[in-house]
């Protein structure tokens, strides 16, 4: 019987994480009910998760550096289940705030030394790939987590959505345990020169257009329920089987974009915004006509908006290769302050010029980022040239 490869428990993982984040969005109506609170109050529990990462993400991957890659991964998981489990039974509203901070603490650790494991398991003029095969379940959570959240609520009650959160984190540091090659921890970066990385301008323009990407992302993204009830007139039902659509052309475009990373880098990060742009103006125009066609506008969007994960990620960490996990930390806070501005401007959008105001907004933050992207292109000709290259080593 041919064993499981490792990667795809790093993947479990990474579901199990963004399913821990963007769950709560699935249930948010049973909390607000559950404890009493308000819409805006219970929003706090996505808004302080995605705080927490982008304030401590950096550091704390910084000093897990310190220790072997295996534990730290498996000590994660097991954080992310009893956190999960306890949510289940929190009697009141600020223990289950609360318990939101300590899986957000162990996040961007497990993220980051994940992707590290991932790439180490291939060769490495494969890299981009083995990100791609990993974010499968980065992507898989953040469109599939909501929707299975409120169906296993739904069917099973509120403590089974987080119980399955749970069993999906130890499920994933059981087959890490079994699975995952125990590398040989060498030395790490001094601390002075894992931080070095942050002096390099080159790397805070590849920040901000990651930032800005994700803000693309999100300003429409997190009104897309809202937007395809409203707009293109479905049910709450048909909206969700058609995230299910989204999600799986998410998937499909993470992995396409993985392979043509590999290929040519520059090219597919300039394309990204683009076709995220591309899949706006058809949600503009074909929205509300219904049938097959919203369906395969919804694999397109899913795959446009699902390809920035690696993109960015790639694109991001190509600056700071030198030190890998610590540039991946960077990336989590990054692209989390990139969710938090690009559902702010998605909002304010909303509110002045009406829903389609959202598409807008995402059209011109993608625009931003595909600026900031061609400027470092420019400025860095020889640098991004020899990353090109590299590419196909």
């Amino acid at each position: 019987m041919r064993r499981p490869h490792p990667i795809v428990f790093l993947a479990l993982g990474l579901f199990g994480v963004y399913c821990i984040e963007f769950g709560v969005v699935g249930i948010l109506p049973l909390i607000m009910q559950r404890f009493d609170v308000t819409a805006s109050r219970a929003g706090l529990l996505v808004g302080l998760f995605a705080l927490v990462i982008a304030a401590a993400g950096p550091f704390l991957v910084l000093l897990a550096t310190r220790w072997r890659r295996k534990p730290v991964l498996m000590v994660s998981l097991g954080v992310f289940a009893l956190a999960s489990v306890a949510s289940a039974f929190a009697p009141r509203f600020a223990w289950l705030l609360a318990l939101r901070v300590v899986p957000a603490l162990f996040h961007p650790v497990y993220f980051s030394l994940a992707m590290v494991a991932a790439a180490a398991l291939y060769p490495p003029h494969e890299s981009a790939r083995a990100g791609a095969h990993a974010f499968t379940g980065t992507s898989m959570g953040m469109v599939l987590g909501i929707p299975l959240t409120t169906w296993i609520a739904a069917q099973y009650g509120y403590e089974a959505s987080f119980l399955a959160c749970a069993a999906v984190n130890l499920l994933a540091a059981l087959g890490l345990y079994w699975f995952l090659p125990d590398a040989p921890h060498g030395a790490p970066p001094a601390y002075g020169r894992q931080l070095a990385i942050l002096r390099k301008p080159a790397l805070w323009l590849n920040i901000a257009a990651a930032m800005l990407v994700f803000a693309a992302m999100f300003s429409v993204y997190a009104y897309a329920a809202a937007y395809l009830e409203q707009v293109a007139g479905l049910t709450a039902r048909q909206t969700g089987l058609l995230l299910v659509v989204f999600g799986i052309g998410g998937v499909a475009g993470n992995l396409y974009a993985g392979r043509q990373l590999g290929r040519h880098l520059l090219r597919t990060v300039l394309l990204q915004p683009l076709l995220l742009c591309l899949a706006y103006a058809l949600l503009y125009r074909y929205a509300g006509t219904g049938g097959w066609a919203i369906a395969v506008l919804a694999l397109f969007w899913g795959a446009a908006h699902t390809s920035g994960l690696i993109v960015t990620q790639v694109w991001l960490s190509s600056e700071a290769r030198e030190a890998p996990a610590f540039a991946i930390g960077v990336y989590i806070a990054a692209i989390n302050l990139g969710v938090t501005a690009g559902a702010l401007a998605g909002g304010a959008a909303i509110a002045r010029y009406g829903m389609q105001g959202a598409l807008a907004g995402g059209v011109l933050l993608a625009v931003l980022a595909l600026a900031v992207i061609a400027l470092k292109a420019m400025l860095y000709r020889a640098t991004a040239l020899d990353v090109v290259g590299n590419a196909h080593q």
